[in-house]
């Protein structure tokens, strides 16, 4: 059961980085859940800012990686926070990062539980990624194909990772 509540957070997250013009994430471990949704954001192209602290905290260490590796606007002020996020409301906007994951032409519901049952870190079989999602095993092999040839999951010998 405690699957269903990891993919609700996840599913959470990815609305949160659509429905927001910017995220700026203020403090994030090495592992967080800020991350997750920072990194939708960057999928989707919305603006990325991190705020950064100490080099010693462990509770800094999500927002100097996002800096490091995804280009994230180093932030300090309320103002630069705000000159994140364009005046007026977008609905879409195109991706501009260049490490943004590309998105599939077709986007279901399938695919969006099969990646939400993977980890980018640990590699799990076909028949863990449906008794994470809740789908037939035959549905996950189907969707894991597709999104392999589309970039989103690579296969290795142990199983099946987020790319």
């Amino acid at each position: 059961m405690p699957n269903c509540y990891i993919s609700s957070f996840r599913q959470r997250n990815r609305l949160i980085a659509a429905a927001s013009q910017a995220t700026v994430v203020m403090e994030a471990g090495w592992r967080s859940g800020s991350l997750n949704t920072a990194g939708h954001a960057a999928t989707l192209g919305r603006a990325l800012g991190a705020v950064p602290g100490p080099i010693t905290s462990a509770a800094s260490a999500g927002c100097h990686r996002l800096i490091r590796e995804f280009d994230a606007v180093c932030v300090t002020t309320v103002d630069e926070m705000a000159e994140l996020a364009p005046i007026g409301p977008t609905l879409w906007t195109e991706p501009t990062s260049p490490r943004a994951i590309p998105v599939p032409t077709e986007l279901v519901p399938v695919h969006v539980r099969v990646l939400d049952a993977l980890s980018a870190r640990s590699p799990r079989s076909a028949t863990d990624v449906a008794a994470r999602s809740g789908l037939a095993v035959g549905s996950v092999q189907s969707a894991l194909g597709t999104l392999a040839l589309d970039g989103r999951v690579v296969e290795r010998q142990r199983g099946w990772l987020l790319a």
